[in-house]
């Protein structure tokens, strides 16, 4: 299903998978990634939820799209595709701030918030050396920044190995990408004051440096915050290890929430 928030010109494409009677939860794409990327979280959720994923604003079945890719943007797609239904946001990298700003800015809509290895590139002490300021320091050229994040993700060798339409697609994502990181770089995207609902963040015990850091610390600034660390996980925990990340870090809030019974 594609869905057109109100006010866009351009399209938001949305999947949901589950009951349409059983509670809601939103996941939410990291940075040069798509919905797919959740696809096998969702499949471990959508028994006992309704579940909706969506290709945020220049990814994926969301391209093309001009933008603005700044926060207030990304939450404003959020709530149009969740239509006054309070939801469990579940958040992958830069996708965790999408859903920390929604449950900032929209505590009626926002029942609880998991996130994972999300960055939070406005604190002076993130890495500049990291793939996503390293994105943006090419900023000029979107194009060539969005190869330079995937070859550094993915390596040389898969990513030469993909079809020339794959590679032509991933960099016109580009502009998405560039984009809403410098936004990120350049303002916090939530008040931690302003966020009263419970939130679940995780990190993997193969985490780079400053999501080891920077996990514990966005902790310490949310009140009703539980820390979690999945053993043998790098960044890509929802794709890799569903079961493990369903089971450490979402279940628990679900139960928090009163979602999930004891079986």
């Amino acid at each position: 299903m594609t869905r057109h928030p109100q006010g866009y010109t351009a399209p938001i494409h949305s999947e949901e998978a589950g009951d349409p009677q059983h509670p809601l939860v939103a996941l939410v794409h990291g940075a040069m990634d798509r919905s797919a990327g959740m696809l096998r979280l969702s499949r471990r959720l959508d028994h006992d939820f309704r579940v909706l994923r969506y290709d945020r604003r220049g990814y994926g079945r969301s391209v093309p799209h001009l933008g603005p890719f700044d926060m207030g943007s990304q939450v404003d797609d959020l709530v149009a595709l969740l239509a006054g239904r309070p939801a469990v946001v579940i958040g992958h990298s830069y996708g965790g701030n999408v859903a920390l700003a929604a449950a900032a800015l929209h505590p009626e809509l926002v029942l609880g918030v998991a996130i994972y290895e999300t960055p939070l590139s406005w604190e002076p002490w993130w890495s500049g050396a990291s793939t996503g300021a390293s994105a943006v320091e090419r900023a000029s050229d979107p194009a060539a920044a969005a190869e330079d994040f995937m070859r550094r993700v993915v390596g040389d060798e898969r990513w030469e190995a993909l079809p020339e339409r794959t590679r032509a697609t991933r960099r016109t994502e580009g502009l998405a990408m560039v984009s809403e990181l410098a936004d990120l770089r350049s303002q916090r995207p939530w008040n931690p004051d302003e966020i009263s609902v419970p939130v679940w963040l995780g990190y993997g015990s193969d985490a780079l440096p400053q999501h080891r850091r920077g996990m514990p610390y966005a902790a310490s600034l949310i009140s009703r915050a539980h820390l979690v660390e999945l053993d043998g996980c790098g960044h890509m925990a929802p794709n890799t290890h569903p079961d493990m990340f369903r089971h450490l870090l979402v279940d628990p809030l679900l139960h928090e929430l009163g979602l999930l019974g004891d079986s």
